[in-house]
């Protein structure tokens, strides 16, 4: 009976385990994602208001600072860079 319990012990830490590291590695995959769609969309936003500010000329540069700022705060860091930049 002591060989069966321990190994139901053994089984149900290892499954334990196995949950809070998956779901350890699970949040940083979602704030990658989270910082992958904001990127895409703040470069989307970006060239749009590039595209259409060329009549009247405003114009948001396309450089390392501009893209971590809209990456990070997505399309909220546009708008700053959008009233900053002009």
């Amino acid at each position: 009976m002591g060989t069966e319990m321990g190994v139901f012990l053994t089984f149900g830490g290892a499954m334990i385990l196995i949950f809070l590291l998956g779901k350890a590695l699970l949040v940083p995959l979602k704030v990658i994602l989270r910082l992958l769609l904001n990127s895409v969309l703040g470069a989307v936003l970006i060239i749009v208001i590039n595209f259409i500010g060329m009549n009247i000329g405003v114009l948001i540069p396309i450089n390392v600072v501009n893209s971590l700022t809209v990456g990070i705060l997505g399309v909220p860091g546009v708008i700053m860079l959008l009233l900053l930049c002009n």
